[in-house]
């Protein structure tokens, strides 16, 4: 296997089970199963490392959006699973969990800056989806990344925020949410 790869993979793994801050070049090299000079071949520093994992990342949400994109549906159904796949990888993929988890309990600038990065690259890819929308006629002429912030914001906060008072919403509640709120807005 190609040493990369392997320093790649145990460093995510070694992220993922001890974060950014605690992780050193010595357990990656340990779970890599290579000498710690070995590493720095290919790496000059931990954030160089760092940031190798975060663009692989962000790739993967990236490839978990394109999944459920249907340039047939509404820009609603879209964005909603969108949204739906985002949170659902946030949920169950490992080292986005950690970081979640250190960027909240230890504000590792490191991670904070990382997390920024992976939260606008999703902004990014929505702006595009809203921007679509725009330019088919579906949606109001608006400002497609401040849009994609609050739409990433709003689901967000009805999903994690609410439920720490309240009783989950379900996937249909937050769609309708989306439509009143955002879509037609609430004037009469």
């Amino acid at each position: 296997m190609d040493r990369k790869k392997l320093i790649l993979e145990a460093a995510a793994k070694s992220f993922s089970l001890f974060g950014y801050k605690a992780t050193t070049m010595d357990q990656v090299a340990k779970l890599a199963n290579v000498g710690k000079g070995t590493i720095y071949t290919f790496f000059k520093t931990k954030e160089e490392l760092f940031d190798d994992i975060i663009n692989s990342l962000i790739a993967d949400i990236r490839f978990e959006v394109e999944s459920v994109l249907d340039e047939t549906s509404t820009i609603l159904d879209n964005v909603n699973n969108v949204l739906v796949r985002i949170h659902a990888f946030r949920e169950s993929h490992q080292l986005t969990i950690k970081l979640i988890q250190e960027e909240r309990d230890m504000g590792t600038q490191t991670v904070v800056e990382a997390m920024q990065r992976v939260e606008q690259s999703i902004i990014q890819y929505m702006k595009g989806i809203i921007q679509k929308a725009i330019d088919k006629g579906e949606i109001k002429d608006c400002d497609p990344e401040v849009t994609a912030f609050v739409m990433l914001k709003m689901y967000f906060s009805l999903v994690i925020d609410w439920q720490r008072n309240h009783p989950p919403l379900k996937k249909e509640e937050i769609a309708k949410l989306f439509e009143l709120y955002l879509l037609k807005g609430l004037l009469a």
